[in-house]
């Protein structure tokens, strides 16, 4: 698929059909919320920025997210080491940066809309949650539990059934972080938005939406595919 974008999009059309570029307007502090209104090129304008830097940024936006989608059957073919290395690099990297980017955005909607939609405190909290959960779970699988599917791929494990064992306790926290996506899906009425939601209330909704596809995909691949081989 081509670059959608040109200099003619507006700011808020960029960031409604890609969140993600949210970033890089934050980066370039060009108002995508109340001001995004208007072109990309009069915005870059307006901010003394050169409109072909700012594009290449978005451009590389729109290809990292291009990149997240798998055909999950190719991976029923593939053996288990190339699996995890594409879990680490497409699933884990990716998780890591958009957790850290999102925090603020899940942290400002909260403070300023609060009082009127209460339930985003509750999101806020599930979301920083969700996050450790998630953080926790990915460092014990790249440190710990991924190095000994590797020995049960090569034969050389000394004790199968602790390896079993670690497999089905990843399994349970998998369960607890979509417990946690589900809750907030619930609470937000299936990313239902207020008639007063601003730009970044939209956004955050539409982010909080991505990160739950992309890790149940991130499960999907694990539960599925990886772990059924050595149960």
């Amino acid at each position: 698929m081509n670059f959608p974008f040109t200099a003619d999009s507006l700011v808020r059309d960029i960031v409604n059909k890609l969140p993600n570029t949210s970033d890089v307007f934050k980066k370039y502090r060009i108002d995508f919320c109340c001001g995004g209104n208007i072109p990309l090129g009069q915005a870059a304008s307006q901010n003394q920025l050169n409109i072909d830097i700012v594009m290449k940024e978005l451009q590389t936006v729109f290809e990292q997210n291009e990149n997240k989608q798998i055909d999950v059957k190719v991976w029923t073919e593939s053996d288990s080491i190339t699996i995890i290395n594409h879990i680490i690099q497409h699933f884990h990297r990716a998780s890591e940066e958009e957790l850290k980017n999102l925090s603020p955005y899940v942290t400002k909607v909260s403070r300023v809309h609060g009082n009127n939609h209460p339930e985003l405190l509750k999101v806020n909290e599930l979301f920083y949650e969700f996050k450790k959960e998630l953080l926790e779970h990915m460092a014990k699988e790249e440190e710990l539990v991924f190095p000994i599917i590797k020995q049960l791929e090569e034969g050389t494990i000394k004790n199968k059934e602790e390896a079993i064992a670690m497999i089905i306790e990843l399994e349970k926290e998998h369960d607890h972080c979509g417990e946690i996506l589900k809750q907030i899906r619930s609470i937000t009425s299936d990313y239902a938005l207020p008639l007063d939601a601003c730009g970044t209330y939209r956004l955050v909704y539409a982010r909080l939406e991505a990160l739950e596809e992309l890790t149940f995909m991130h499960v999907h691949l694990e539960n599925n595919i990886l772990f059924p081989r050595y149960m």
